[in-house]
């Protein structure tokens, strides 16, 4: 197998922390959780089922948005995924703009039911490809979505990991604040902590350890079924990913 890309370290990342679930949703946007959700299914025996909005044959939701929110009301999503153009430091997301509100140096589409799948679904991942201190950022412009409430507040969902295009954060509920989990190959703790914008825990007393790469039983899923079932909702994707792998 050729090199291992920085998309499939992500895809691999995140299907391991879909282990042991029902039932996962995936939003649009998302090819990189797309993809790492069908690996874990693939990886469980069929046993996960995967819903992603916008499939054309054989859709798992049938309703869309709106039946995917039904399903999160009702207790029965396990694991979801959201980005940002902005996350920071008490995992909120930023889907807005940038700047000023009345007059924004960048629009982006919009909070959609980011927060509203951030309150209900036990495990939401964070992912973002890039790593930059304009985008991991000491706050966010615009809270579309919190991270965090408070103690008061009834709330079954939250964070529970960050993946970027350098490394995996764990989320400290308890603490409120990101805890370095791993490294991606040939990235250190010195480059995260340049890149990063917000402050975060690291490992006490240990080196941190890297993150795990995929084998070629991984890559082999990844680039072969994964990617001809994925291409169906993100060709371009599909096509920079796995057409010239």
């Amino acid at each position: 197998m050729s090199g291992v890309r920085t998309e499939e370290i992500m895809i691999a990342a995140i299907a391991r922390m879909l282990s042991g679930l029902s039932h996962v949703a995936v939003g649009s946007a998302s090819p990189i959780p797309g993809s790492a959700a069908l690996l874990a299914r693939k990886l469980s025996g069929g046993s996960l089922r995967v819903s992603l909005l916008g499939r054309i044959s054989n859709p798992t939701f049938t309703d869309g948005a709106r039946e995917l929110f039904d399903c999160a009301a009702q207790g029965r999503i396990d694991a979801f995924f959201l980005g940002g153009a902005q996350i920071d430091g008490q995992a909120n997301i930023n889907l807005v703009s940038i700047g000023d509100p009345d007059r924004p140096k960048a629009r982006f589409p919009g909070s959609f039911g980011s927060a509203y799948l951030y309150f209900l679904v036990p495990r939401v991942i964070l992912f973002r490809q890039e790593h930059s201190p304009r985008s991991l950022v000491p706050k966010v412009d615009y809270i579309s979505a919190p991270g965090v409430s408070e103690p008061n507040v009834y709330r079954p969902g939250g964070p529970y990991a960050l993946v970027t295009g350098r490394c995996v954060f764990d989320f400290d509920k308890k603490n409120r604040r990101f805890a370095l989990k791993s490294l991606h190959p040939d990235e250190t703790l010195e480059d995260i902590e340049r890149e990063t914008g917000f402050e975060f825990d690291c490992p006490q007393g240990k080196a941190t350890p890297g993150t795990e790469v995929p084998d070629t039983e991984w890559l082999e899923l990844i680039r072969g079924p994964i990617g001809d079932e994925i291409r169906e909702i993100y060709p371009d994707f599909a096509a920079k990913m796995f057409d010239a792998t």
